[in-house]
């Protein structure tokens, strides 16, 4: 298994994400994506999403990607908030880890990090070394 540090970069190729700034999350159970905007649509019979972000931090440089809808989930946020969320399955670049992860979408604006990685997306792959951080390499 591989080390990683609270935080790290990663990539999201089929989403045209060439870099996000994840915070390493072994207290969610799912992982979690930034969207400030989501709108569904049909795409050959299967209902797909249009999804507008922020991919930094800090800034309100859009972003706009589809993918088709995996799921529906009720999801309750670590305020005790439960809302139902539209969760997408893609491909995520981390170090050597190239994998198919699912992810829930939110708006994260108020948040520091754009994406949460949780415990399924690590679950077999990763060990968490709290007081380390980007330990698979340095923002590009």
């Amino acid at each position: 298994m591989t080390t990683i540090g609270w935080q790290e970069w990663g990539v999201l190729p089929e989403l045209n994400i060439n870099l996000i700034h994840m915070k390493v999350d072994t207290g969610a159970k799912t992982s979690c994506l930034h969207a400030f905007k989501l709108e569904p649509f049909e795409r050959d019979g299967q209902e797909w999403l249009r999804i507008f972000m922020h991919p930094e931090q800090d800034s309100l440089r859009e972003q706009v990607c589809e993918a088709p809808v995996f799921d529906k989930r009720e999801v309750t946020d670590s305020g005790g908030h439960t809302e139902i969320r539209y969760v997408i399955r893609t491909r995520l670049q981390l170090g050597q880890f190239d994998q198919a992860v699912e992810l829930t979408l939110t708006n994260r604006d108020t948040m520091k990090f754009r994406m949460l990685l949780g415990r399924q997306a690590m679950r077999g792959n990763f060990i968490v070394d709290p007081q380390a951080s980007h330990l698979l390499g340095e923002e590009q």
